[in-house]
């Protein structure tokens, strides 16, 4: 294809920068506002699987059963699939099933129960001797996780954040075909269903940028935190 067969099959005057724009701050909102949320839950669950996990006690033994079959379950659901399937909770959570903020819930609920496998995996990997030597000294089971279990898994916490982070954006893409705003509604409606391929191109790009700048900031954080 010649350099006018390119101009003509991605029309970059038909791009409406503002509403690019726009788009673009959608998906940025969407993506660190779901991946807090998914950092707070997927902590709280891996570190509900990782206490529960090898217990004796029948009960804890089905705590951990029930927590796992429900991150299982979660994980193993397509995402375009569980939004459709969370549309009532959504209406009921945030008002509408359309929008920013609708895509919030579907993110969530897909995303925390894969990032709190990445952090049970996370804390089993921390040095158990580690651990005993705390409680040896008497730490409670409050100070042995806040002080010794978290800050030392750390560097793995903060990897799986941000491939999580980076698995979201995507998703942010599937959500906005459906009317979830964003850059994924922008490539969708104005780009694929107008036929204007350069809104598609200038869009994709923009995710592209946006997954490279979150890897980025992940990277350099391990960096920073991992004192190996």
């Amino acid at each position: 294809m010649d350099n006018q067969g390119l101009a003509s099959y991605f029309q970059f005057s038909n791009v409406n920068w503002n509403d690019m724009g726009s788009a673009t701050w959608e998906t940025i909102w969407i993506t660190v506002v779901s991946v807090l949320i998914v950092a707070i839950l997927g902590l709280l669950l891996g570190l509900l699987l990782f206490e529960t996990s090898g217990k004796a006690n029948p009960v804890i033994k089905v705590l951990n059963w029930l927590v796992s079959i429900f991150v299982n379950i979660f994980r193993s659901i397509p995402f375009i699939i569980l939004i459709v399937l969370l549309l009532p909770v959504t209406q009921v959570l945030v008002g509408s099933i359309t929008g920013a903020k609708a895509a919030v819930p579907s993110l969530v609920v897909s995303a925390a129960p894969f990032y709190a496998r990445l952090v049970e995996i996370a804390f089993h990997e921390v040095d158990q001797g580690v651990i005993e030597a705390a409680e040896a000294m008497g730490s409670t089971k409050w100070q042995v996780i806040t002080k010794v279990l978290v800050p030392e898994a750390l560097p793995a916490l903060v990897s799986g954040i941000t491939v999580t982070a980076i698995s979201l954006i995507g998703y942010t893409a599937m959500a906005g075909a459906i009317g979830a705003g964003g850059l994924g509604q922008l490539a969708y409606t104005d780009g694929f269903q107008s036929y204007n391929n350069a809104i598609t191109l200038v869009a994709t790009v923009i995710i592209v940028l946006i997954v490279f700048t979150f890897q980025w900031i992940g990277d350099f954080a391990v960096k920073r935190i991992d004192k190996r």
